[in-house]
């Protein structure tokens, strides 16, 4: 049985809101994206999760490391396989950029659509570097990380194939709870007058 698993989304960053892919490279939190790392921060510790109950691994990228110290309240322990699928070519680039010069197919899933970034590191990569970060997991963990891995690693842990990526739901400012092959959205609303846009 896989250890009680909390995956978490780095807040929302300023390429985030610009519809600009980041991949390997970094931008930082936005305000509401620091409100979003406290939010989840709160949510976890009323219900008893944090540093003393599970170990906080996180992605090295800035923006998935911040959320991890500004949710948890300490630097957290950096996981290299928690970084987001690299984007190749399309990293730095906004989607209207991207959609002029690789215009895609009508109506494409989003998965489908960062399985084309040209040189990109594609989701068998990304899928072997999850499966091996699980299996080598022996207790309780959240783990900070970005849109895509997050999908990944909740697919592989609910016992998923690489067909079902897209029907897992998704968003900022919420924190997935997996234990016992299940899969538990937990919202982590924010604060009154916090992280207004």
């Amino acid at each position: 049985m896989a250890p009680e698993l909390y995956v978490m989304r780095h807040g929302e960053t300023e390429w985030n809101r610009a519809r600009r892919m980041q991949g390997g490279f970094d931008s930082a939190l936005t305000e509401r994206g620091r409100a979003q790392a406290r939010a989840m921060g709160r949510m976890l510790a009323a219900r008893g999760v944090g540093a003393g109950s599970h170990r906080i691994l996180s992605s090295p990228q800035g923006r998935a490391s911040e959320t991890a110290r500004l949710a948890f309240g300490a630097a957290p322990e950096i996981e290299p396989r928690l970084r987001e699928i690299a984007m190749g070519d399309w990293s730095g680039l906004d989607r209207a950029e991207i959609d002029a010069r690789w215009p895609g197919p009508p109506g494409e899933h989003f998965v489908e659509f960062y399985a084309r970034a040209p040189n990109g590191e594609g989701f068998a990569a990304l899928w072997a570097r999850c499966a091996a970060l699980l299996a080598d997991l022996d207790g309780p963990a959240i783990l900070v990380t970005h849109g895509m891995t997050s999908r990944v690693l909740r697919t592989i842990a609910t016992g998923g194939a690489m067909a079902d990526l897209a029907k897992l739901p998704g968003g900022q400012g919420v924190v997935f709870r997996l234990c016992g092959g299940r899969h538990e959205a937990l919202s982590a609303p924010l604060a009154h007058g916090e992280g207004g846009r």
